[in-house]
């Protein structure tokens, strides 16, 4: 008997064709997206009793396997890539990132340094250096010139946690206690500057009040900070966000800035949605100043067609990340150890391993080319601003957020019962889903266009919908 027919993995002819199998099944998945309902419907527990309550002892076959994904599987997907999936920000993808997911899975390299991961590693911060130019971005966050540079996270969370870990640590360097330090963010902010703060040890948080147009109120920020001082508190870390999650309110950098830089804080970024939207040089005036930050994050995986997992961190002095980060026992020393030409990505991060994230990003920016990824976001954003129209045209609706890329936020002048039962309408039509939400106790409804196979029509479909469920007030 031959070696491969001892073997237990499973043999490459058979690879192959359940391979291309799968590549038929994910392409008329693709095809046919649009006929999927949005939202399962289903009970918690329900997928969960179509499996087994222990794992096989036997091999099963891959036919019974894949089988599986339309039985057990494909009953509780929540579908993110439905062309009428307006909730949250989109989750991207694109046929060509799968292919270099797929490529990725199958290498499955461990780059936790450039001696274990050559390719991977030179592939990643060359194009972190294409997006630095693509964005507008200070081309002193290019590696190859620096001093600054960038690196692919998990998602902007990880990103915000390690800007945190960051300042953390170099303010203890500086001779201050943990337990005084200070860290900022809008009453707006996304919810991971606030676990992420409390994760890397702040035990002072503070959510900064916000204008009429939700962005951070610097004179309440400068308040904030003087009442921190005179108890003898350490201001530390700030952020900006260049798009908040409820409404995609622009805070301001440069202000903001200048605050930071009196009190020698970290300056951090979360442009996690919006950054994919400064590929487009008209919407770059959205944050203005961020040539003044100490780092920032955005997600293509949100809007840029490549798959989660997929986020940018970028620093302006990568010295400064390094030392925060950098533990070298021997087995990790080799002959490339010091080489500034051999970036070891396993000190720009918490995790030590890492998969090759570049390759799917490399590969969607070559197939798209920036001309086309810029007519990709601006056909939402105009697609937005009509809808937006349509709403200030109609005496039921208001707007109640200023509209800047492809979000728009209104509410039901019937007040918030009004509004919760029109996104109750609208979410068990099965057609499109959208995001609820609240603030200042109103009521009111998202609806962020930026999905993958979203088109004009179905964004016409959606006002059909409310326009039908929006009863007169």
């Amino acid at each position: 008997m031959s070696n491969a027919e001892n073997s237990p993995h499973l043999p490459i002819e058979d690879f192959r064709k359940y391979g291309y199998q799968l590549v038929d099944w994910l392409a008329d998945y693709f095809s046919n997206i649009g006929d999927q309902r949005i939202l399962p419907d289903i009970t918690p527990g329900d997928i969960r009793s179509m499996l087994p309550e222990g794992a096989p002892e036997q091999p099963e076959s891959m036919d019974d396997i894949l089988s599986d994904l339309d039985r057990v599987v494909m009953p509780g997907m929540a579908h993110w890539q439905h062309p009428g999936w307006f909730a949250f920000f989109p989750s991207g993808v694109s046929p060509v990132s799968v292919l270099g997911e797929f490529v990725a899975a199958g290498l499955a390299t461990q780059g936790m340094m450039w001696s274990t991961a050559p390719s991977p590693t030179e592939i990643e911060n060359t194009v972190l250096d294409w997006l630095v130019d693509l964005l507008g971005l200070p081309p002193a966050w290019r590696i190859d010139t620096g001093p600054g540079g960038g690196v692919l996270q998990m998602s902007a969370s990880d990103s915000t946690h390690l800007s945190l870990a960051i300042a953390r640590h170099h303010a203890v360097q500086a001779g201050h206690a943990t337990d005084s330090l200070v860290a900022y963010g809008s009453e707006q902010a996304h919810s991971s500057i606030e676990k992420g703060a409390r994760i890397a040890g702040f035990r002072h948080i503070r959510s900064i009040e916000t204008d009429a147009s939700f962005a951070m109120d610097v004179d309440a920020l400068s308040n904030q900070i003087e009442e921190d001082l005179a108890s003898g508190l350490v201001p530390t870390w700030i952020c900006s966000a260049v798009g908040t999650t409820s409404t995609t309110a622009m805070d301001p950098i440069r202000s903001i800035a200048a605050v930071a830089k009196a009190h020698d804080m970290w300056h951090h970024a979360d442009a996690a949605y919006a950054g994919s939207a400064m590929i487009c040089p008209e919407f770059r005036h959205l944050q203005d100043g961020v040539e003044l930050v100490d780092s920032y994050t955005f997600n293509p995986h949100k809007w840029l067609l490549t798959n989660f997992d997929c986020s940018v961190f970028w620093v302006g002095n990568r010295e400064k990340l390094i030392d925060a980060m950098s533990i070298l026992p021997a087995y990790l020393k080799n002959e490339s150890s010091g080489n500034p030409d051999a970036i070891d990505y396993r000190d720009w991060h918490v995790p030590l391993g890492r998969r090759f994230r570049a390759l799917k990003l490399w590969f969607v920016l070559r197939s798209y080319g920036a001309e086309k990824l810029r007519d990709f976001v601006r056909s939402h954003v105009d697609w937005a601003k009509e809808l937006e129209k349509q709403l200030v045209e109609d005496n039921r609706f208001e707007i109640v957020a200023p509209r800047t890329l492809a979000l728009v936020c209104f509410r039901h002048l019937g007040g918030n019962e009004a509004t919760k039962s029109l996104a109750n309408a609208i979410n068990a039509s099965g057609t499109a889903y959208l995001t609820p939400s609240v603030i200042d106790d109103t009521d009111f409804i998202r609806v962020s266009i930026g999905s993958t196979w979203t088109e004009q029509r179905h964004v016409d479909a959606l006002w059909e919908l409310i326009d039908l469920n929006g009863f007169p007030i």
